[in-house]
């Protein structure tokens, strides 16, 4: 198992958690952080984090999280039940959320894939799906965020911080 922050100097927890399921998915990642607002939480679970314990939390709930983990299970802070709860019912409800995104996880794995520079031949090769697939899922994705272009996937993998950039 291994116990990262969204917050670390030279990547972000979120592409480290991404890097890791990529080249060791059998490895179990655990978020603890500050960064209280759901849409972290999200992006965490989205590239296959485990579990997720705020810092302010950890005192009671660092243990209880890793013993979830290790028996298979996934945890969540406490904190974000009501949250989890409010986004639920409006999922329930259709409606969306502003700032919670929309897309389904192989939806972000296209975007995060498109925002690297692959090419539809090369995603379908790295997701083990068709080019035609990955055309429909680009196409799906431009048309639920109302994008128009390559540039406006890759703006928006950078706001959501599926990527970083190394300035």
């Amino acid at each position: 198992m291994v116990i990262l922050d969204i917050s670390m100097p030279k990547i972000s927890g979120i592409e480290a958690t991404r890097e890791i399921k990529v080249t060791s998915p059998h490895i179990k990642v655990l978020i603890l952080t500050m960064h209280n607002k759901i849409e972290y939480l999200q992006h965490a679970m989205s590239v296959g984090a485990e579990g997720y314990v705020l810092k302010q939390d950890a005192g009671t709930e660092l243990f209880a999280a890793i013993d979830s983990i290790r028996s298979d299970g996934i945890y969540i802070s406490p904190s974000f039940s009501l949250q989890l709860r409010d986004e639920f019912i409006k999922g329930c409800r259709g409606e969306i959320t502003p700032g919670i995104d929309p897309l389904t996880i192989r939806q972000r794995e296209v975007v995060t894939l498109i925002a690297e520079g692959k090419t539809a031949k090369e995603i379908a090769s790295i997701l083990f799906i068709s080019t035609r697939t990955v055309e429909k899922h680009r196409s799906q994705i431009m048309g639920k965020l109302k994008l128009e272009s390559t540039a406006d996937i890759v703006k928006y993998a950078i706001n959501k911080k599926y990527i970083t950039l190394d300035i």
